[in-house]
């Protein structure tokens, strides 16, 4: 969760008294926050020291949807209401005296579509602003970059001196070369395409480039003299630079999702427009849009929704009626009226920095958290139930357990695992109908959901190949697959494998402890052309690319389907037509080197991996 650093004494005096250290911790626990760190004494033992100490700072920990709360005037603010200090302010637009014919215009042009299409931006009017508060507006920003914005890449921020730039302004792409400008913090004027050259070496701005780095232009912001604001996500320029002596404030914001961008936009000029001449006033601003169409930001409707005090009172055990749930409402900064037709439901307000309120049972949180959770009455359910563990679950635990007992390590490798992992590296082909795709991966080691557990016990084998040999791991867990007849898609299938790592591929270890597991699960080892066994298992040459040529089976199982005459004459007849009813459930053998090769591993290997779906006992009827 991200962590908000407040001056100390800033805080106890917008809050209007000092909180001893377990008193705050209380009151933040109580209001849902986490008081992390009070450098106090840090601070104290540093200046008997002699040293140089910032006043202390409070550090608290708020919800990462919480993005009113990620700075000293969300916090302080929310906090008063909480205690019902202050009413909920109400934020509003106010237009020029023109109207709105005389708002500062934008016009996005269409280029702009090939890297950030949407923009916003927002005026701030008679600003006064102390070094604190101006720290405290710089800082929101970058929280605001790290957390919801997430480091830029769906949404950028600029803020510049209105008194220093003329609308109407102009957001464009243009190719790097096009592009000159002095940027924030240098004298001299680059080029876009000189810029990714030069913040290459400075850590805080060479996280960003490579958003924008790879594409054939770059988006630029201009006024009306055709001088540059900013290049988002980069830097800003050093002609328009806020300073402490900035009065009027216009922020832009630019972005890849308009979702995250209404509501970054809101949460930047709200929480600062306290510091305006008229407070919690915003002046808002024009967007033209490519296709001629307009648009008024920010928008700070307040969004109506509902909630029931019947519902809040299942939910919390309590006894509240509508004027009650109302008032708890009024305290994490929401509106709140009892409906006139309805005596159970609460008519809700949501103000525009509240954009974590999603649903009801957000509203019977913000309820329960008023009213104190501490204080909330416990109770027995009001149903009882008997638990059982799953059937495949408690299967799974008798592999485990029969597994560790022989001597082997179980080990937890990650469900997600990149698309050579899950086939190249195993010598396997993607069809495209057995793997689950992640649709935006974050990195490349997490492409899809794994079809097998082998390339995760080779990793795990890789990263300890310096313990001594044999080596030997083993996994039972879930894969997946895709299975288009079910509603989600996709099926979960338990699996158990084992690799066995050493100087000898130690085919025999494997097969010894495919033998063991099914001793225990009471299957019989049968011959393939014996059609008589009721049931059983038995093993048949295959062949498999992740294996080595002549040293690879495929696992059947014969499910148990009765022993009579006529039974065993079917079964007779299919194996004859090579058409029998067993299962394949399983391969084992010894890896093939290049598999090795590609898992970094010098040693030879023998696995074995099968389903343990069609072992599971049914459980009965009555738990069902």
């Amino acid at each position: 969760m991200p962590t908000v650093a407040c001056d100390k004494e800033e805080l106890w005096k917008r809050l209007g008294r000092e909180y001893s250290a377990e008193e705050f911790d209380r009151l933040l626990f109580e209001f849902g926050l986490e008081l992390d760190e009070d450098t106090t004494e840090e601070v104290e033992a540093l200046k008997k020291k002699g040293l140089p100490a910032e006043r202390p700072q409070l550090k608290i920990e708020v919800p990462a949807n919480r993005y009113d709360l990620l700075c000293i005037e969300g916090i302080s603010r929310a906090l008063r209401v909480f205690l019902e200090l202050d009413k909920p302010p109400v934020y509003k637009l106010v237009y020029p005296k023109g109207g709105e014919d005389a708002l500062l215009t934008t016009t996005i042009e269409p280029e702009t579509k090939q890297i950030r299409p949407y923009f916003a931006c927002a005026v701030l009017r008679n600003v006064k602003f102390t070094e604190r508060s101006y720290e405290s507006f710089i800082d929101l920003q970058d929280k605001l970059h790290q957390n919801i914005c997430r480091r830029r890449q769906f949404v950028a921020i600029g803020t510049h001196d209105l008194d220093t730039i003329q609308a109407p302004f102009r957001y464009r792409a243009r190719p790097p070369k096009d592009i000159k400008f002095v940027p924030l913090g240098k004298s001299q004027e680059y080029t876009a395409e000189e810029l990714m050259t030069v913040y290459e070496s400075e850590k805080h701005l060479a996280r960003y480039l490579p958003i924008i780095r790879d594409s054939p232009v770059y988006p630029i912001i201009y006024d009306k003299n055709d001088v540059v604001l900013s290049m988002p996500p980069i830097i800003n320029s050093e002609h328009s630079k806020i300073t402490l002596n900035t009065r009027n404030i216009f922020i832009d914001v630019t972005a890849t999702d308009e979702t995250k961008l209404n509501i970054v936009v809101n949460i930047i000029s709200t929480m600062f427009s306290e510091y305006c001449e008229e407070p919690y006033s915003i002046e808002p601003c024009k967007v033209i849009y490519p296709d001629g169409t307009t648009r008024i930001t920010p928008d700070l409707k307040y969004r109506t929704t509902s909630a029931h005090a019947s519902y809040v009172n299942s939910c919390t055990g309590l006894q509240l009626d509508a004027p009650q749930v109302a008032k708890l409402l009024e305290r994490m900064t929401l509106s709140a009226s009892v409906s006139p037709n309805d005596a159970d439901e609460v008519i809700v307000q949501v103000p525009p920095t509240r954009p974590d309120i999603l649903h009801e049972c957000d509203l019977m949180e913000d309820a329960a958290i008023a009213y104190g959770f501490n204080k909330l009455p416990d109770a027995f359910p009001t149903t009882s139930t008997v638990a059982q563990p799953l059937a495949i679950s408690k299967l799974s635990d008798i592999v485990r357990l029969e597994w560790g007992l022989a001597g082997w390590v179980e080990a937890l490798p990650l469900i997600l695992c990149s698309h050579e992992e899950n086939f190249e590296w195993l010598n396997r082909k993607d069809d495209g109908k057995a793997a689950v795709r992640i649709a935006n991966p974050k990195t490349l080691e997490f492409q899809v959901v794994r079809t097998s557990l082998l390339q995760g016990l080779l990793k795990t084998i890789r990263e300890n190949r310096s313990h001594p040999l044999p080596i030997r791991v083993f996994e039972s867990a879930d894969v997946v697959f895709k299975d288009p007849a079910l509603e989600r898609q996709a099926r979960n299938v338990r699996h158990a494998a084992a690799v066995w790592c050493n100087k000898t591929a130690g085919f025999e270890v494997v097969h010894g402890l495919l033998d063991r597991i099914m001793l225990m699960l009471e299957v019989p080892r049968i011959a393939s052309d014996d059609a008589k066994a009721p049931t059983g298992y038995y093993i048949k040459e295959r062949d498999d690319p992740t294996f080595f040529p002549g040293r690879a089976a495929t696992i059947y199982y014969r499910p148990p389907k009765g022993s009579s005459g006529l039974a065993v004459f079917k079964r007779t007849l299919k194996a004859a037509l090579n058409n029998p009813d067993d299962l394949e459930v399983g391969v084992l053998g010894i890896l093939h080197p290049s598999v090795l090769e590609k898992f970094e591993i010098s040693y030879p290997c023998s696995a074995v991996e099968f389903t343990l779906e069609p072992f599971k006992k049914e459980l009965q009827t009555v738990w069902t």
